[in-house]
């Protein structure tokens, strides 16, 4: 069998376990790689509440209390576990300066890096932005600023953005997800046929992609 795998990914840019997951990942597909494993990796769009308004007024804490009905101490407790466990992966995240913000322009954004070849590259600078440094990321400006941090025209992406140029791109892969019952991110699908759901430790992703290149026997 080919040890090319395609691995498509279902993720939120506002999902913390989606960042925690990505770097999990990008672990096991190291490891691939340095076995002799060729992978293609694509993102796809999943809005974990598509119902948050582009400028949310108030915190991250704020937001959970009203969106998941928990008490804030109990909130700020989950966010510092959260927190702590980032830095496990090396990340920082800073719920503080964290501006929550409807995620479907930055999706389209992510089509459009796609279409440009640079997909992966803007899926990490947005989880950064959003997580580490307090940037928004659900305006057409503050969008096309980072696109244009990793090389892409800004003009272009206000033009898509604007637009909406890649929506039913975004409603495709959200329509995807229903037909594979997909229902919390992150998910991977490997090889089309394939599931991993959450933020898995890298062992786990490693036997996956080695049972989908045939490197290893498929679980009975």
């Amino acid at each position: 069998m080919s040890n090319s795998v395609k691995v498509d990914i279902w993720s939120d840019i506002a999902c913390p376990w989606c960042y925690i997951g990505k770097r999990r990942f990008e672990t096991a597909a190291a490891d691939f790689a340095a076995a002799g494993g060729e992978l293609e990796v694509e993102y796809h769009s999943f809005e974990l509440s598509p119902d948050t308004p582009v400028d949310f007024e108030g915190s991250e804490v704020d937001f959970l209390v009203s969106h998941k009905r928990l008490a804030p101490q109990q909130v700020e407790q989950m966010l510092a576990q959260m927190t702590q466990l980032a830095t496990t992966e090396g990340l920082s995240y800073d719920f503080d300066a964290l501006q929550h913000t409807n995620t479907v322009r930055a999706h389209e954004l992510l089509h459009l890096a796609k279409a440009k070849g640079r997909q992966l590259d803007l899926v990490e600078r947005l989880f950064a932005a959003y997580f580490e440094e307090g940037r928004h990321i659900g305006r057409v400006d503050d969008l096309a600023g980072l696109a244009a941090e990793i090389g892409l025209d800004r003009d272009e992406a206000v033009e898509a953005l604007t637009s909406g140029t890649y929506r039913a791109d975004v409603d495709a892969d959200k329509d995807q997800a229903v037909a594979y019952g997909i229902s919390g991110v992150p998910f991977f699908v490997i090889d089309g046929r394939l599931g991993v759901s959450g933020a898995q430790e890298p062992s786990v992703f490693t036997d996956v992609l080695r049972e989908a290149a045939g490197l290893t026997a498929a679980t009975p």
